[in-house]
Protein backbone atom coordinates (compact mmCIF):
# COMPACT_ATOMS: atom_id res chain seq x y z
CA UNK A 1 0.00 0.00 0.00
CA UNK A 2 2.94 1.90 0.95
CA UNK A 3 4.13 1.59 -3.18
CA UNK A 4 0.63 2.72 -4.67
CA UNK A 5 0.52 6.06 -2.50
CA UNK A 6 4.26 7.29 -2.98
CA UNK A 7 3.31 6.64 -6.95
CA UNK A 8 -0.14 8.40 -6.59
CA UNK A 9 1.92 11.16 -5.22
CA UNK A 10 4.67 11.14 -7.55
CA UNK A 11 1.78 11.04 -10.41
CA UNK A 12 -0.62 13.64 -8.74
CA UNK A 13 2.72 15.92 -8.71
CA UNK A 14 3.78 15.33 -12.23
CA UNK A 15 -0.35 16.22 -13.40
CA UNK A 16 -0.40 19.60 -11.37
CA UNK A 17 2.87 20.83 -13.10
CA UNK A 18 1.03 19.99 -16.78
CA UNK A 19 -2.74 20.25 -15.74
CA UNK A 20 -3.50 22.34 -18.16
CA UNK A 21 -2.48 20.21 -21.07
CA UNK A 22 -3.87 17.18 -20.34
CA UNK A 23 -7.09 18.78 -19.55
CA UNK A 24 -6.42 20.37 -23.01
CA UNK A 25 -5.67 16.66 -24.85
CA UNK A 26 -8.58 14.84 -23.19
CA UNK A 27 -11.01 17.41 -23.69
CA UNK A 28 -9.67 17.99 -27.65
CA UNK A 29 -10.30 13.94 -28.19
CA UNK A 30 -13.24 14.18 -26.68
CA UNK A 31 -14.80 17.22 -28.97
CA UNK A 32 -13.21 15.56 -31.77
CA UNK A 33 -14.69 11.90 -31.20
CA UNK A 34 -18.21 13.87 -30.39
CA UNK A 35 -18.44 16.93 -32.74
CA UNK A 36 -17.05 14.78 -35.15
CA UNK A 37 -16.34 11.33 -35.63
CA UNK A 38 -19.36 10.12 -34.22
CA UNK A 39 -21.78 12.49 -37.09
CA UNK A 40 -19.90 11.18 -39.63
CA UNK A 41 -19.95 7.10 -38.83
CA UNK A 42 -23.72 8.34 -38.36
CA UNK A 43 -24.01 10.04 -41.59
CA UNK A 44 -22.13 7.19 -43.32
CA UNK A 45 -24.30 4.48 -41.80
CA UNK A 46 -27.72 6.44 -42.56
CA UNK A 47 -26.54 7.08 -46.46
CA UNK A 48 -24.95 3.20 -46.76
CA UNK A 49 -28.97 2.11 -45.48
CA UNK A 50 -30.53 4.12 -47.75
CA UNK A 51 -28.72 3.58 -50.88
CA UNK A 52 -29.58 0.15 -50.12
CA UNK A 53 -33.37 0.74 -49.23
CA UNK A 54 -32.40 -1.42 -46.41
CA UNK A 55 -35.34 0.97 -43.42
CA UNK A 56 -33.51 -0.69 -40.27
CA UNK A 57 -31.11 -3.41 -38.69
CA UNK A 58 -31.71 -5.49 -36.20
CA UNK A 59 -32.39 -9.62 -35.55
CA UNK A 60 -35.19 -9.44 -37.69
CA UNK A 61 -33.73 -8.83 -40.91
CA UNK A 62 -29.69 -9.51 -40.48
CA UNK A 63 -30.37 -12.83 -42.54
CA UNK A 64 -32.43 -10.60 -45.61
CA UNK A 65 -29.67 -8.27 -45.79
CA UNK A 66 -26.67 -10.38 -45.83
CA UNK A 67 -28.24 -13.15 -48.79
CA UNK A 68 -30.05 -9.63 -50.74
CA UNK A 69 -28.01 -6.69 -49.76
CA UNK A 70 -24.14 -7.68 -50.37
CA UNK A 71 -22.64 -4.51 -50.91
CA UNK A 72 -24.59 -2.85 -48.08
CA UNK A 73 -22.62 -5.83 -45.66
CA UNK A 74 -19.26 -5.03 -47.06
CA UNK A 75 -20.07 -1.30 -46.62
CA UNK A 76 -20.96 -1.67 -43.04
CA UNK A 77 -18.71 -4.17 -42.98
CA UNK A 78 -15.61 -1.45 -44.21
CA UNK A 79 -17.11 0.89 -41.72
CA UNK A 80 -16.45 -1.10 -39.00
CA UNK A 81 -12.97 -1.76 -39.68
CA UNK A 82 -12.59 2.28 -39.81
CA UNK A 83 -14.46 2.50 -36.40
CA UNK A 84 -11.56 -0.21 -34.79
CA UNK A 85 -9.12 2.10 -36.30
CA UNK A 86 -10.43 5.18 -35.06
CA UNK A 87 -10.59 3.92 -31.23
CA UNK A 88 -7.52 2.26 -31.90
CA UNK A 89 -6.27 5.53 -32.91
CA UNK A 90 -8.28 7.79 -30.11
CA UNK A 91 -5.92 5.11 -27.28
CA UNK A 92 -3.11 5.99 -29.11
CA UNK A 93 -3.73 9.78 -29.02
CA UNK A 94 -4.20 9.32 -25.07
CA UNK A 95 -1.55 7.29 -24.54
CA UNK A 96 1.01 9.01 -26.28
CA UNK A 97 -0.06 12.32 -25.31
CA UNK A 98 0.25 11.68 -21.67
CA UNK A 99 3.44 10.42 -22.21
CA UNK A 100 4.72 13.82 -24.30
CA UNK A 101 2.76 15.71 -21.98
CA UNK A 102 4.85 14.34 -18.88
CA UNK A 103 8.47 14.56 -20.82
CA UNK A 104 7.54 18.53 -21.64
CA UNK A 105 7.73 17.94 -25.20
CA UNK A 106 4.31 18.14 -26.52
CA UNK A 107 4.10 18.83 -29.78
CA UNK A 108 0.52 18.40 -31.99
CA UNK A 109 2.20 17.65 -35.63
CA UNK A 110 4.83 14.95 -33.77
CA UNK A 111 1.80 13.57 -31.62
CA UNK A 112 -0.83 12.97 -35.10
CA UNK A 113 2.25 11.45 -36.75
CA UNK A 114 3.03 8.97 -34.36
CA UNK A 115 -0.51 7.88 -34.32
CA UNK A 116 -0.51 7.37 -37.55
CA UNK A 117 2.66 5.50 -37.84
CA UNK A 118 1.31 2.78 -35.36
CA UNK A 119 -1.86 2.49 -37.09
CA UNK A 120 -0.04 2.28 -40.40
CA UNK A 121 1.99 -0.93 -38.69
CA UNK A 122 -1.25 -2.60 -38.33
CA UNK A 123 -1.75 -5.79 -40.05
CA UNK A 124 -4.67 -6.97 -41.81
CA UNK A 125 -4.57 -9.75 -40.20
CA UNK A 126 -4.45 -7.92 -36.67
CA UNK A 127 -8.04 -6.40 -37.03
CA UNK A 128 -9.91 -9.75 -35.78
CA UNK A 129 -7.71 -9.98 -32.46
CA UNK A 130 -8.22 -5.88 -32.19
CA UNK A 131 -11.96 -6.37 -32.59
CA UNK A 132 -12.26 -9.10 -29.87
CA UNK A 133 -9.60 -7.65 -27.83
CA UNK A 134 -11.82 -4.77 -27.63
CA UNK A 135 -15.12 -6.66 -26.67
CA UNK A 136 -13.43 -8.32 -24.26
CA UNK A 137 -10.84 -5.78 -22.52
CA UNK A 138 -13.17 -2.31 -23.20
CA UNK A 139 -15.58 -3.15 -20.15
CA UNK A 140 -12.67 -2.90 -17.57
CA UNK A 141 -10.73 -0.59 -19.67
CA UNK A 142 -13.89 1.52 -18.96
CA UNK A 143 -12.26 2.07 -15.58
CA UNK A 144 -9.18 3.20 -17.10
CA UNK A 145 -9.96 5.34 -19.90
CA UNK A 146 -13.77 5.75 -21.56
CA UNK A 147 -14.85 6.07 -25.32
CA UNK A 148 -18.47 6.88 -26.93
CA UNK A 149 -17.39 5.03 -29.52
CA UNK A 150 -17.97 1.62 -27.77
CA UNK A 151 -21.01 2.88 -25.73
CA UNK A 152 -23.32 0.22 -27.85
CA UNK A 153 -21.18 -3.04 -26.32
CA UNK A 154 -23.40 -3.80 -23.93
CA UNK A 155 -25.96 -6.63 -22.90
CA UNK A 156 -29.46 -4.49 -22.94
CA UNK A 157 -31.22 -4.62 -19.26
CA UNK A 158 -34.05 -6.14 -20.57
CA UNK A 159 -32.35 -9.31 -21.36
CA UNK A 160 -30.15 -9.12 -18.47
CA UNK A 161 -33.49 -8.78 -16.10
CA UNK A 162 -34.45 -12.16 -17.93
CA UNK A 163 -31.05 -14.26 -16.90
CA UNK A 164 -31.46 -13.03 -13.23
CA UNK A 165 -35.05 -14.59 -13.13
CA UNK A 166 -33.71 -18.28 -12.92
CA UNK A 167 -31.09 -19.43 -10.44
CA UNK A 168 -29.04 -21.31 -13.10
CA UNK A 169 -28.65 -18.12 -15.75
CA UNK A 170 -27.50 -16.22 -12.75
CA UNK A 171 -25.22 -18.68 -11.81
CA UNK A 172 -23.82 -18.67 -15.88
CA UNK A 173 -23.74 -14.56 -15.60
CA UNK A 174 -21.72 -14.68 -12.90
CA UNK A 175 -19.54 -16.78 -14.36
CA UNK A 176 -19.84 -14.97 -17.89
CA UNK A 177 -18.97 -11.60 -16.08
CA UNK A 178 -16.35 -13.12 -14.05
CA UNK A 179 -14.26 -14.40 -16.56
CA UNK A 180 -14.54 -11.20 -18.87
CA UNK A 181 -13.76 -9.35 -15.80
CA UNK A 182 -10.25 -11.59 -15.00
CA UNK A 183 -9.64 -11.33 -18.99
CA UNK A 184 -9.61 -7.74 -19.02
CA UNK A 185 -7.47 -7.73 -16.16
CA UNK A 186 -4.70 -9.97 -17.76
CA UNK A 187 -5.10 -8.58 -21.15
CA UNK A 188 -5.21 -4.72 -19.59
CA UNK A 189 -1.26 -4.72 -21.02
CA UNK A 190 -1.77 -5.56 -24.64
CA UNK A 191 -2.98 -1.96 -25.82
CA UNK A 192 -0.16 0.01 -24.30
CA UNK A 193 2.25 -2.64 -25.69
CA UNK A 194 1.32 -1.96 -28.74
CA UNK A 195 1.65 1.36 -28.64
CA UNK A 196 4.48 2.17 -26.52
CA UNK A 197 6.37 -1.06 -27.67
CA UNK A 198 4.93 -1.21 -31.14
CA UNK A 199 4.32 -5.11 -30.64
CA UNK A 200 1.20 -6.02 -32.78
CA UNK A 201 -1.91 -7.38 -31.46
CA UNK A 202 -0.79 -11.05 -30.67
CA UNK A 203 2.52 -10.42 -29.48
CA UNK A 204 1.04 -7.81 -27.04
CA UNK A 205 -1.85 -10.15 -26.12
CA UNK A 206 0.54 -12.92 -25.08
CA UNK A 207 3.17 -10.63 -23.20
CA UNK A 208 0.30 -9.15 -21.37
CA UNK A 209 -0.87 -12.55 -20.31
CA UNK A 210 2.91 -12.93 -19.05
CA UNK A 211 2.95 -9.63 -17.39
CA UNK A 212 0.13 -10.90 -15.09
CA UNK A 213 0.55 -14.58 -14.83
CA UNK A 214 1.07 -15.82 -11.02
CA UNK A 215 -0.96 -13.29 -9.29
CA UNK A 216 0.59 -10.56 -10.60
CA UNK A 217 -2.82 -9.56 -11.79
CA UNK A 218 -3.68 -7.70 -8.13
CA UNK A 219 -0.94 -4.71 -8.28
CA UNK A 220 -2.38 -2.73 -11.06
CA UNK A 221 -6.23 -3.74 -10.27
CA UNK A 222 -5.54 -2.53 -6.31
CA UNK A 223 -4.36 0.63 -8.18
CA UNK A 224 -6.91 1.13 -9.99
CA UNK A 225 -9.63 0.38 -7.40
CA UNK A 226 -7.41 2.85 -4.81
CA UNK A 227 -7.51 5.85 -7.44
CA UNK A 228 -11.09 5.00 -8.34
CA UNK A 229 -12.00 5.16 -4.26
CA UNK A 230 -10.10 8.59 -4.56
CA UNK A 231 -12.17 10.14 -7.17
CA UNK A 232 -15.41 8.96 -6.15
CA UNK A 233 -14.24 11.05 -2.26
CA UNK A 234 -12.97 14.06 -4.59
CA UNK A 235 -15.76 14.65 -6.22
CA UNK A 236 -18.08 13.96 -3.15
CA UNK A 237 -16.80 17.41 -1.76
CA UNK A 238 -16.70 19.33 -5.00
CA UNK A 239 -20.10 18.28 -5.49
CA UNK A 240 -21.36 19.25 -1.80
CA UNK A 241 -19.19 22.32 -2.26
CA UNK A 242 -20.49 23.88 -5.32
CA UNK A 243 -24.52 22.66 -5.11
CA UNK A 244 -24.28 23.88 -2.08
CA UNK A 245 -23.13 27.81 -2.74
CA UNK A 246 -25.36 27.33 -5.18
CA UNK A 247 -28.34 26.92 -2.40
CA UNK A 248 -26.76 30.26 -0.66
CA UNK A 249 -26.65 32.28 -3.91
CA UNK A 250 -30.00 31.22 -4.43
CA UNK A 251 -31.14 32.83 -1.24
CA UNK A 252 -29.21 35.59 -0.66
CA UNK A 253 -28.78 37.00 -4.89
CA UNK A 254 -32.69 36.57 -5.80
CA UNK A 255 -33.23 36.85 -9.75
CA UNK A 256 -28.83 36.83 -10.32
CA UNK A 257 -29.13 33.84 -9.00
CA UNK A 258 -29.91 32.22 -12.02
CA UNK A 259 -26.57 33.62 -13.79
CA UNK A 260 -24.80 32.76 -10.62
CA UNK A 261 -26.01 29.16 -11.59
CA UNK A 262 -24.56 29.13 -15.02
CA UNK A 263 -21.18 29.94 -13.64
CA UNK A 264 -21.65 27.34 -10.66
CA UNK A 265 -22.87 24.59 -13.57
CA UNK A 266 -19.94 25.21 -15.57
CA UNK A 267 -17.31 25.11 -12.77
CA UNK A 268 -18.79 22.11 -11.68
CA UNK A 269 -18.55 20.11 -15.57
CA UNK A 270 -14.93 21.87 -15.85
CA UNK A 271 -14.26 20.32 -12.34
CA UNK A 272 -15.40 16.90 -13.50
CA UNK A 273 -14.01 16.97 -16.33
CA UNK A 274 -10.19 17.99 -14.44
CA UNK A 275 -11.24 15.22 -11.98
CA UNK A 276 -11.52 12.63 -14.88
CA UNK A 277 -8.28 14.03 -16.30
CA UNK A 278 -6.67 13.74 -13.62
CA UNK A 279 -7.75 9.86 -12.87
CA UNK A 280 -6.57 8.72 -15.96
CA UNK A 281 -3.44 10.34 -15.77
CA UNK A 282 -3.11 9.09 -12.60
CA UNK A 283 -4.34 5.51 -13.57
CA UNK A 284 -2.08 5.07 -17.00
CA UNK A 285 1.15 6.79 -15.11
CA UNK A 286 0.97 4.27 -12.68
CA UNK A 287 -0.16 1.24 -14.37
CA UNK A 288 1.65 1.61 -17.46
CA UNK A 289 4.73 3.78 -16.52
CA UNK A 290 7.19 0.42 -16.93
CA UNK A 291 6.32 0.43 -20.24
CA UNK A 292 7.11 3.77 -21.40
CA UNK A 293 10.48 4.28 -23.56
CA UNK A 294 12.27 7.26 -20.99
CA UNK A 295 15.18 7.47 -23.11
CA UNK A 296 13.50 10.29 -24.64
CA UNK A 297 14.96 13.73 -23.68
CA UNK A 298 12.66 15.89 -21.70
CA UNK A 299 12.31 19.39 -23.30
CA UNK A 300 11.65 22.75 -21.37
CA UNK A 301 7.70 23.68 -22.42
CA UNK A 302 5.21 22.93 -24.97
CA UNK A 303 5.26 23.83 -28.45
CA UNK A 304 2.96 27.11 -29.35
CA UNK A 305 0.30 24.64 -31.46
CA UNK A 306 -0.22 22.81 -28.72
CA UNK A 307 -0.98 25.32 -26.16
CA UNK A 308 -3.26 27.27 -29.33
CA UNK A 309 -5.17 23.86 -29.48
CA UNK A 310 -5.72 23.25 -26.18
CA UNK A 311 -7.03 27.04 -25.48
CA UNK A 312 -9.17 26.41 -28.07
CA UNK A 313 -10.62 23.74 -27.00
CA UNK A 314 -11.52 24.74 -23.80
CA UNK A 315 -12.87 28.13 -25.33
CA UNK A 316 -15.03 26.19 -27.20
CA UNK A 317 -16.49 23.88 -24.76
CA UNK A 318 -16.91 26.67 -22.54
CA UNK A 319 -19.33 28.19 -25.21
CA UNK A 320 -20.75 25.41 -25.91
CA UNK A 321 -21.93 24.09 -21.93
CA UNK A 322 -22.33 27.74 -21.08
CA UNK A 323 -25.01 28.11 -23.73
CA UNK A 324 -26.44 24.52 -22.88
CA UNK A 325 -26.49 25.24 -19.02
CA UNK A 326 -28.25 28.47 -19.59
CA UNK A 327 -30.89 26.50 -21.16
CA UNK A 328 -31.27 23.89 -19.29
CA UNK A 329 -31.40 26.15 -16.12
CA UNK A 330 -34.25 28.65 -17.59
CA UNK A 331 -36.58 25.18 -17.62
CA UNK A 332 -37.64 26.08 -21.22
CA UNK A 333 -36.62 22.43 -22.67
CA UNK A 334 -38.50 20.39 -19.75
CA UNK A 335 -40.95 18.25 -21.10
CA UNK A 336 -43.30 15.66 -18.89
CA UNK A 337 -43.22 12.30 -20.22
CA UNK A 338 -46.26 10.51 -21.01
CA UNK A 339 -46.66 7.93 -18.71
CA UNK A 340 -47.48 3.95 -20.01
CA UNK A 341 -48.49 1.44 -17.55
CA UNK A 342 -46.80 -1.93 -18.90
CA UNK A 343 -49.08 -4.83 -19.54
CA UNK A 344 -52.09 -2.95 -17.58
CA UNK A 345 -50.73 -3.13 -14.35
CA UNK A 346 -49.13 -0.97 -11.68
CA UNK A 347 -46.70 -2.40 -8.72
CA UNK A 348 -48.42 -6.02 -9.21
CA UNK A 349 -51.92 -4.85 -8.30
CA UNK A 350 -53.10 -7.22 -10.83
CA UNK A 351 -53.18 -10.08 -13.56
CA UNK A 352 -51.10 -8.45 -16.21
CA UNK A 353 -53.66 -8.11 -19.29
CA UNK A 354 -56.24 -8.58 -17.83
CA UNK A 355 -59.62 -5.96 -16.64
CA UNK A 356 -59.81 -6.17 -13.25
CA UNK A 357 -55.98 -5.02 -13.37
CA UNK A 358 -56.60 -2.65 -16.15
CA UNK A 359 -59.36 -0.84 -14.06
CA UNK A 360 -57.34 -1.06 -10.53
CA UNK A 361 -54.20 0.74 -12.60
CA UNK A 362 -56.66 3.76 -14.49
CA UNK A 363 -57.17 4.91 -10.75
CA UNK A 364 -53.68 5.93 -10.85
CA UNK A 365 -54.02 8.09 -13.71
CA UNK A 366 -51.57 6.91 -16.35
CA UNK A 367 -51.59 8.26 -19.72
CA UNK A 368 -51.47 5.40 -21.63
CA UNK A 369 -52.29 1.31 -20.59
CA UNK A 370 -49.82 -1.01 -22.52
CA UNK A 371 -51.72 -4.50 -23.04
CA UNK A 372 -50.93 -7.37 -25.78
CA UNK A 373 -53.28 -8.84 -28.04
CA UNK A 374 -53.14 -12.40 -30.11
CA UNK A 375 -54.97 -13.81 -32.85
CA UNK A 376 -57.29 -16.89 -31.43
CA UNK A 377 -57.68 -20.11 -32.91
CA UNK A 378 -61.30 -18.33 -34.60
CA UNK A 379 -59.69 -15.30 -35.81
CA UNK A 380 -60.72 -13.20 -32.97
CA UNK A 381 -58.61 -11.01 -30.72
CA UNK A 382 -57.56 -12.00 -27.17
CA UNK A 383 -55.58 -9.49 -24.56
CA UNK A 384 -52.37 -11.98 -23.60
CA UNK A 385 -48.58 -11.06 -24.09
CA UNK A 386 -46.65 -14.96 -23.82
CA UNK A 387 -47.56 -17.09 -26.73
CA UNK A 388 -48.31 -19.89 -24.28
CA UNK A 389 -50.64 -19.77 -21.22
CA UNK A 390 -49.15 -22.30 -19.34
CA UNK A 391 -47.01 -19.43 -17.07
CA UNK A 392 -50.27 -17.83 -15.82
CA UNK A 393 -53.12 -20.75 -16.50
CA UNK A 394 -51.31 -23.99 -16.53
CA UNK A 395 -52.76 -24.80 -20.06
CA UNK A 396 -50.22 -26.03 -22.14
CA UNK A 397 -51.78 -24.15 -25.04
CA UNK A 398 -51.18 -21.70 -27.49
CA UNK A 399 -53.61 -18.87 -28.46
CA UNK A 400 -54.48 -20.11 -31.97
CA UNK A 401 -54.81 -23.62 -30.58
CA UNK A 402 -58.00 -22.35 -28.63
CA UNK A 403 -61.05 -19.59 -29.83
CA UNK A 404 -62.01 -17.10 -28.42
CA UNK A 405 -64.78 -18.22 -25.89
CA UNK A 406 -62.41 -21.01 -25.02
CA UNK A 407 -59.94 -19.11 -23.97
CA UNK A 408 -61.97 -16.14 -21.93
CA UNK A 409 -63.26 -18.95 -19.89
CA UNK A 410 -59.46 -19.62 -18.64
CA UNK A 411 -58.41 -18.04 -15.36
CA UNK A 412 -55.47 -16.89 -15.12
CA UNK A 413 -53.25 -16.57 -11.43
CA UNK A 414 -50.19 -13.87 -11.03
CA UNK A 415 -48.91 -12.08 -8.35
CA UNK A 416 -51.42 -13.15 -5.83
CA UNK A 417 -54.27 -12.22 -7.92
CA UNK A 418 -56.62 -14.22 -10.12
CA UNK A 419 -58.91 -12.97 -13.31
CA UNK A 420 -60.40 -14.53 -16.62
CA UNK A 421 -58.49 -14.15 -19.83
CA UNK A 422 -59.70 -11.16 -21.72
CA UNK A 423 -61.47 -10.86 -24.82
CA UNK A 424 -59.98 -7.42 -26.95
CA UNK A 425 -63.52 -6.50 -27.90
CA UNK A 426 -64.54 -6.30 -23.88
CA UNK A 427 -60.94 -4.99 -22.83
CA UNK A 428 -61.08 -2.14 -25.17
CA UNK A 429 -64.81 -1.26 -24.29
CA UNK A 430 -63.98 -1.41 -20.71
CA UNK A 431 -61.45 1.38 -21.52
CA UNK A 432 -63.10 3.66 -23.60
CA UNK A 433 -66.27 3.53 -20.65
CA UNK A 434 -62.97 4.83 -18.09
CA UNK A 435 -61.50 7.31 -21.07
CA UNK A 436 -58.00 5.46 -20.59
CA UNK A 437 -56.20 5.53 -23.71
CA UNK A 438 -54.17 2.17 -25.03
CA UNK A 439 -51.09 1.15 -26.14
CA UNK A 440 -51.45 -2.05 -28.22
CA UNK A 441 -49.13 -3.97 -28.86
CA UNK A 442 -50.04 -6.40 -32.50
CA UNK A 443 -48.57 -9.80 -31.32
CA UNK A 444 -47.60 -12.33 -34.34
CA UNK A 445 -46.75 -15.51 -34.86
CA UNK A 446 -46.02 -17.37 -37.74
CA UNK A 447 -49.45 -19.04 -37.69
CA UNK A 448 -51.06 -15.78 -37.95
CA UNK A 449 -54.19 -15.33 -40.50
CA UNK A 450 -53.31 -13.71 -44.29
CA UNK A 451 -55.94 -11.43 -43.52
CA UNK A 452 -55.25 -10.97 -39.47
CA UNK A 453 -54.01 -7.18 -39.79
CA UNK A 454 -57.21 -5.73 -42.14
CA UNK A 455 -59.41 -7.24 -40.14
CA UNK A 456 -58.04 -5.88 -37.37
CA UNK A 457 -57.67 -2.20 -39.09
CA UNK A 458 -61.14 -3.32 -40.11
CA UNK A 459 -63.20 -4.19 -37.00
CA UNK A 460 -60.67 -1.84 -34.69
CA UNK A 461 -59.33 1.21 -36.68
CA UNK A 462 -61.44 3.91 -36.11
CA UNK A 463 -62.62 2.83 -32.70
CA UNK A 464 -58.55 3.41 -31.62
CA UNK A 465 -59.01 6.48 -33.28
CA UNK A 466 -61.08 8.18 -32.14
CA UNK A 467 -60.06 7.47 -28.05
CA UNK A 468 -56.33 8.43 -29.43
CA UNK A 469 -55.40 4.84 -28.69
CA UNK A 470 -51.92 4.25 -30.29
CA UNK A 471 -50.49 0.89 -31.33
CA UNK A 472 -46.82 -0.74 -31.33
CA UNK A 473 -45.54 -3.78 -32.50
CA UNK A 474 -41.94 -5.68 -32.94
CA UNK A 475 -42.90 -6.91 -36.33
CA UNK A 476 -41.86 -4.07 -38.84
CA UNK A 477 -44.16 -5.89 -41.62
CA UNK A 478 -46.68 -5.10 -39.11
CA UNK A 479 -45.72 -1.38 -38.64
CA UNK A 480 -45.80 -0.63 -42.50
CA UNK A 481 -49.02 -2.39 -43.16
CA UNK A 482 -50.90 -0.84 -40.28
CA UNK A 483 -49.90 2.36 -41.63
CA UNK A 484 -50.89 1.60 -44.77
CA UNK A 485 -54.30 0.28 -44.12
CA UNK A 486 -55.13 2.92 -42.21
CA UNK A 487 -52.86 6.18 -42.21
CA UNK A 488 -54.43 7.58 -39.41
CA UNK A 489 -53.44 5.00 -37.07
CA UNK A 490 -50.22 5.76 -34.54
CA UNK A 491 -48.17 2.94 -34.61
CA UNK A 492 -44.77 2.95 -33.17
CA UNK A 493 -42.25 0.39 -34.52
CA UNK A 494 -40.61 -1.41 -30.99
CA UNK A 495 -36.64 -1.79 -31.09
CA UNK A 496 -34.60 -4.08 -28.43
CA UNK A 497 -31.84 -2.65 -29.45
CA UNK A 498 -30.35 1.01 -30.38
CA UNK A 499 -28.13 -0.17 -33.61
CA UNK A 500 -28.33 2.91 -35.56
CA UNK A 501 -31.72 5.40 -36.36
CA UNK A 502 -33.82 3.68 -38.50
CA UNK A 503 -35.81 5.39 -41.35
CA UNK A 504 -39.04 3.47 -41.23
CA UNK A 505 -42.61 4.37 -41.71
CA UNK A 506 -43.67 4.20 -37.97
CA UNK A 507 -45.33 7.19 -36.29
CA UNK A 508 -42.27 6.97 -32.88
CA UNK A 509 -40.42 4.15 -31.76
CA UNK A 510 -40.62 2.10 -29.06
CA UNK A 511 -36.62 1.83 -27.19
CA UNK A 512 -35.27 -0.69 -25.04
CA UNK A 513 -34.14 2.26 -22.47
CA UNK A 514 -30.74 0.95 -21.83
CA UNK A 515 -29.02 1.49 -25.43
CA UNK A 516 -31.35 4.41 -26.07
CA UNK A 517 -29.25 7.67 -26.92
CA UNK A 518 -29.74 11.39 -26.57
CA UNK A 519 -28.94 11.38 -30.24
CA UNK A 520 -31.83 8.64 -31.37
CA UNK A 521 -34.24 10.85 -29.38
CA UNK A 522 -32.73 13.90 -30.90
CA UNK A 523 -32.95 13.07 -34.45
CA UNK A 524 -36.25 11.33 -33.89
CA UNK A 525 -37.79 14.60 -33.08
CA UNK A 526 -36.20 16.45 -35.85
CA UNK A 527 -38.31 13.99 -38.07
CA UNK A 528 -41.55 15.18 -35.98
CA UNK A 529 -41.63 11.03 -34.57
CA UNK A 530 -41.49 10.86 -30.85
CA UNK A 531 -39.78 8.20 -28.46
CA UNK A 532 -41.11 5.80 -26.14
CA UNK A 533 -38.66 4.50 -23.18
CA UNK A 534 -39.15 0.89 -22.26
CA UNK A 535 -39.62 -0.76 -19.45
CA UNK A 536 -38.51 1.69 -16.64
CA UNK A 537 -38.65 0.96 -13.08
CA UNK A 538 -35.98 2.70 -11.54
CA UNK A 539 -36.35 6.45 -10.68
CA UNK A 540 -32.69 7.69 -11.20
CA UNK A 541 -33.18 6.27 -14.99
CA UNK A 542 -36.35 7.52 -14.83
CA UNK A 543 -34.98 10.96 -14.47
CA UNK A 544 -32.33 10.49 -17.07
CA UNK A 545 -34.70 9.64 -19.29
CA UNK A 546 -36.33 13.08 -18.35
CA UNK A 547 -33.33 14.33 -19.10
CA UNK A 548 -32.88 13.51 -22.47
CA UNK A 549 -36.35 14.80 -23.11
CA UNK A 550 -38.10 11.17 -23.63
CA UNK A 551 -41.69 11.24 -24.88
CA UNK A 552 -43.09 8.61 -22.83
CA UNK A 553 -41.76 6.00 -20.28
CA UNK A 554 -43.47 2.94 -19.92
CA UNK A 555 -43.28 0.76 -16.53
CA UNK A 556 -44.51 -1.80 -14.08
CA UNK A 557 -43.96 0.74 -11.51
CA UNK A 558 -46.64 3.33 -12.42
CA UNK A 559 -46.51 5.13 -8.76
CA UNK A 560 -43.13 5.73 -8.89
CA UNK A 561 -42.75 7.19 -12.52
CA UNK A 562 -45.88 9.63 -11.03
CA UNK A 563 -43.15 10.26 -8.11
CA UNK A 564 -40.08 11.01 -10.16
CA UNK A 565 -42.28 13.08 -12.17
CA UNK A 566 -42.99 15.32 -9.80
CA UNK A 567 -39.68 15.45 -8.02
CA UNK A 568 -38.11 16.36 -11.32
CA UNK A 569 -40.80 18.80 -12.45
CA UNK A 570 -40.20 19.92 -8.42
CA UNK A 571 -36.55 20.54 -9.00
CA UNK A 572 -37.72 24.55 -9.17
CA UNK A 573 -34.81 26.19 -7.33
CA UNK A 574 -31.76 26.83 -9.25
CA UNK A 575 -29.33 24.54 -6.09
CA UNK A 576 -32.27 22.12 -7.08
CA UNK A 577 -31.50 21.57 -10.70
CA UNK A 578 -28.04 21.31 -9.94
CA UNK A 579 -28.63 18.58 -7.31
CA UNK A 580 -30.59 16.60 -9.92
CA UNK A 581 -27.83 17.13 -12.31
CA UNK A 582 -25.06 15.52 -10.26
CA UNK A 583 -27.48 12.96 -9.11
CA UNK A 584 -29.06 11.51 -12.29
CA UNK A 585 -27.41 13.05 -15.54
CA UNK A 586 -25.88 10.21 -17.27
CA UNK A 587 -21.95 10.58 -17.81
CA UNK A 588 -22.55 10.83 -21.61
CA UNK A 589 -24.28 13.90 -21.05
CA UNK A 590 -22.57 15.42 -18.83
CA UNK A 591 -21.76 18.15 -21.30
CA UNK A 592 -24.85 20.38 -22.43
CA UNK A 593 -24.07 20.32 -26.21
Amino acid sequence: MKIIYRELCRGTRQFTRHWFQYLGLFISIDLLVQLIVIPLFRLVTTLVLQAGEVPFVSYQNIVTIVTRHPLVVLALVAELICLLLVIYGQFTLVLLGIQEIGQGRLKIRRLLGETGHRLASLRGSSLLVLLVYFLLVVPFADLVFRTPLLAKVQIPQFILDYLTRNALLVTLLILFYGLIFIVGVRLIYALPLMIYRGQQPRTALVNSWHRTRRGQWWPPLARVIVIGLLVVFAMGIFYALTVGLQFGADHLLGSAAYYFAIGDLLVIQLGSEFLAAWATTLTIKTLFQPLVDNHARAQPGHSLASRITVIVALVVLTIGTGVGNAFYLSGRGDRRPVTVSHRGVADQNGVQNTIPAMVKTHRLHPDYVEMDIHETKDHQFVVLHDENLAALTGVNKTPHQLTLGQLTHLTARENGHQAKIASFDDYLKTANRLHQRLLVEVKTTPQDSPGMLRRFVRRYGTTLVRHHDQLHSLNYRVVKQLRQLDPRLTVLYIQPYNFTYPNTAASGYSMEYSTLTDDFINLAHLQNKFVYAWTVNDDVVMKQLMYKNVDGIITDNLVELNRAIADYEGQRSYGRRLLNYVMVVPTSAEFSW
